[in-house]
């Protein structure tokens, strides 16, 4: 049966998702493997009524076949939204709706790539943007991460090295899966490196909402002068995942192209949730619900940190993010956290992450882990961080007894 899929689709290669939702029935275990938002703070009973005041507003007409793009409206609210907090002017006519973010970075692969194109990735890498672009077996050319972003220096040198590459791919705020942010000179800058060297950006952004110490930097987007950057976000970590609605932003022919790839892959929009959402936005304050969130992530984010000093052996890094969902975790050299995992945090400790392997294209890296605070109370992180780092500094200590 192997015969029958197409070239570039190998079922024998382990999808990037691979261990990433991890279905534990254990009562004792506390996950930091999925990054879900913390449904406790979703706003149903507003939700509920947004949905019933698009219906009562359209009547059966809402049920009908609907645009494309998605809901004028709606389209229109978040033009004004990422010129408000992103420095992005732009209007609802280059704003596409999509179901969740993401499928927007599936259409532009679909736009961009064929099979065997060089692309760029940061590293470690988010995991879904991996298997999208895994369909079209791209030479990855993976470029490291400083504690602003992108190491631009490698980045140039890579370029310089490869031509030929057509995309990279990066997620510039409270990065998924290390949390880091990058600089506003960064961000310029690249845009500068993307019309020197001919090649797209795709800006992932859906964590920009929910900064817990400053305002939102300027979009990569902000800076594009010649269409080279397509900006993407969602509603999943700021209403609720399940409304499966993301967004872009592009220009000109790649904007023509992404919505054609759009039309072939689903004929219409979800407007009947599209339009409760601009119901939602229209008769509820979204800022005001996202001050909530970020006062309640920001704490948890505080519990994880703290437990990271707390809890764990002085050979073992992290990072310190000031919003989103994630914090990354750099174990020495050696140290392989999928095996570990396995082998005696999942049994003995009651602890699920996500291994560093999952983040990197060619799935080498081994000694790291993503930890996710989103979902859990201060209490509960504690515990967990607590029971992990015990777990993290017994390992450590049996790699040193057998040297």
């Amino acid at each position: 049966m192997t015969d029958i899929f197409a070239t570039r689709v190998n079922p024998d290669r382990p999808s990037a998702l691979s261990g990433l939702f991890i279905n534990d029935t254990d009562p004792s275990a506390v996950s930091f493997a999925a990054g879900s938002p913390n449904e406790s703070l979703f706003p149903v009973a507003a939700m509920k009524r947004a949905f019933s005041d698009a219906i009562d507003d359209k009547g059966p007409h809402l049920f009908q076949y609907q645009s494309v793009a998605g809901n004028d409206s709606l389209r229109a609210k978040l033009a004004a939204r990422i010129g408000k907090w992103g420095n992005v002017h732009t209007t609802a006519a280059n704003i596409l709706l999509t179901v969740g973010g993401q499928q927007a970075i599936d259409l532009v692969a679909k736009a961009v790539l064929n099979p065997g194109d060089d692309i760029v990735v940061e590293t470690p890498a988010y995991v879904g943007a991996l298997a999208a672009f895994d369909i079209y077996e791209p030479n990855y050319h993976a470029v490291g991460l400083e504690p602003d972003g992108l190491d631009l220096n490698a980045l140039e040198d890579t370029l310089k090295r490869h031509p030929g590459i057509k995309l990279l791919y990066t997620v510039p705020d409270f990065h998924n899966p290390t949390g880091i942010t990058m600089s506003v000179t960064k961000r310029e800058a690249l845009v500068n490196l993307a019309n020197k060297y001919d090649f797209i950006i795709i800006e992932d952004s859906p964590y920009r909402d929910l900064d817990y110490v400053a305002s939102p930097l300027p979009a990569i987007k902000s800076f594009d002068t010649q269409g080279r950057v397509v900006f993407i976000s969602s509603m999943s970590k700021i209403l609720m995942p399940e409304l499966r609605t993301g967004w872009l932003v592009a220009d000109g022919e790649l904007f023509d192209a992404i919505f054609k790839m759009r039309q072939a892959a689903d004929l219409e929009a979800c407007g009947v949730i599209h339009a409760a959402i601009d119901a939602y936005m229209t008769h509820n304050d979204l800022d005001a619900h996202v001050t909530v969130l970020k006062d309640h992530y920001k704490r948890q984010c505080a519990a994880m940190i703290t437990g990271l000093e707390d809890y764990f052996p002085d050979e073992v890094t992290f990072t310190r993010p000031t919003g989103g969902f994630f914090d990354w975790v750099t174990l020495p050299e050696g140290i392989d956290a999928g095996k570990l995992l396995l082998s005696d945090i999942q049994p003995h400790a009651h602890i699920n992450y996500v291994p560093a392997t999952n983040f990197y294209p060619y799935r080498d890296v081994h000694n790291g882990m993503r930890l996710c605070f989103s979902g859990l109370t201060p209490a509960v992180i504690d515990d967990g961080m607590h029971r992990l780092g015990d777990a993290v500094k017994s390992a450590l200590h049996d790699v040193e007894a057998l040297k």
